[in-house]
């Protein structure tokens, strides 16, 4: 009977049917050791049929294996049988030796199948039986972080790291970093970031570093951390507000201003660094540039309001109120309307005193800004300068009501 190394190295050879032809007679032969070891190796070079088929031998000897029907369900989970599989592992006695691993496999096999709660209950039944073995944590705490359910995860991956740092080439540092970072607690997640740093130069990794750096407040610390990611992949698009918004905290707008000019270059097509970069050049009193990069945030998207209302807001105080019109009426023939529209061209109007254009916006306006005070001031105030006591009146009232003490609307009710 030919050895077992010179059937796998006719397999590797090519030699499929004369190695088939030696295989089947191990399989029928008595040697069970044999058998055994054979198909372990063809199953680690990936020949899973006629692994099983030499592990199904052995179960008709030995029906109540454990080993056996661990290994015929891994095999079968290999070949995409997921159910019979299962049915495999639900055959091992919970006093074999196997069953732990049982339950672990099963907790995987339930999660791919989409039975979430399945799969929870047997890796707790195995976290159960093997309470000290980190394996099994991580096998649960792994599902809790796929799941959302970060606390749980946390705990257990806090425990795993008593004893172990890394299970399966996966950082315990970098699941605890992320975690706590998905549970909102930066300052807390900075430690394991830095020591997870130091075993995983993951791109993403990084960029989650300085994002719970920049949260918790660590503005050197997040721009250190971005700016490096910059130097790694400069293409990280998502880098630049962050990084940009980490400067303007440490109270250095024109260093701001350059990342997000950067991060305009690289990614032309996010309104969002558009529009923050408009708001920086805006708190520069670079108002040709701001105006620029905001008619470029519309353009990338004609419903982006904050842009819009920004813009809106930007050409009043620059007294550009011809340029309000323009942009609320470009704005709307692409299909985009907003109550606040009203406002800006009640305002616009007024100012270039087409009063009766600017009545009938504020009219339209007050349906939605009833009670908004700052709205109603300037609405009560164009209304007496129109000559318009009655409304003026009303709105008056309604102000008084929400601050009785204020001198300035008692006046002005007296004398109207």
């Amino acid at each position: 009977m030919m050895k077992i190394e010179s059937i796998i190295k006719k397999l590797m050879q090519g030699e499929f049917e004369e190695a088939k032809k030696h295989i089947n007679q191990i399989k029928q032969s008595n040697n069970d050791d044999d058998v055994y070891t054979l198909a372990e190796e063809i199953a680690s070079l990936g020949f899973m049929e006629e692994a099983k088929e030499l592990f199904e031998e052995l179960l008709k000897r030995y029906p109540d294996e454990g080993e056996i029907l661990f290994s015929l369900a891994e095999v079968s989970t290999e070949l995409g049988q997921e159910e019979e599989a299962l049915l495999y592992l639900e055959k091992i006695d919970q006093e074999d030796p196997m069953y732990p691993g049982a339950l672990l496999l099963l907790g995987d096999l339930y999660q791919g199948m989409g039975m979430e709660e399945v799969s929870v209950q047997k890796l707790k039944e195995a976290n159960r039986i093997l309470p000290d073995e980190p394996i099994v944590k991580f096998a649960l705490a792994e599902l809790y972080y796929q799941q959302g359910h970060f606390r749980s995860a946390v705990e257990l991956y806090s425990s795993i790291l008593k004893n172990e740092t890394v299970i399966n080439g996966v950082s315990i540092y970098k699941r605890l970093a992320l975690s706590l970072v998905s549970l909102g607690e930066f300052e807390e997640s900075l430690p394991y970031f830095k020591k997870a740093g130091r075993e995983d130069d993951d791109v993403n990794l990084l960029f989650e570093y300085g994002f719970a750096a920049y949260h918790a407040g660590e503005f050197p610390t997040a721009i250190a951390k971005f700016t490096e990611l910059k130097e790694i992949d400069p293409a990280y698009h998502s880098l630049y507000l962050y990084l940009a918004m980490a400067y303007e905290e440490s109270l250095d707008l024109e260093k701001a201003l350059d990342v997000a000019e950067e991060g305009i270059k690289e990614d032309p097509f996010n309104k969002e660094i558009f529009l923050y970069g408009a708001e920086l050049a805006t708190k520069l009193g670079n108002t040709e540039k701001a105006i620029k990069w905001l008619s470029e945030a519309i353009a990338i998207d004609p419903g982006y309001l904050e842009a819009i209302l920004t813009l809106g807001k930007l050409y009043l105080h620059e007294e550009m109120f011809d340029h309000v019109i323009d942009l609320v009426s470009s704005v709307r023939a692409m299909g985009e309307d907003d109550p606040q529209f009203n406002w800006l061209l009640a305002t616009a109007y007024s100012e270039l005193e087409e009063y009766s254009e600017a009545l009938s916006c504020y009219k339209e306006a007050h349906e939605f800004f009833g009670d908004n005070r700052d709205f109603l001031h300037e609405y009560g105030y164009f209304l007496l300068e129109d000559s318009k006591f009655e409304e003026a009146r009303s709105i008056f009232k309604t102000l008084l009501h929400e601050d009785p003490s204020n001198d300035e609307y008692i006046d002005i009710l007296e004398r109207i």
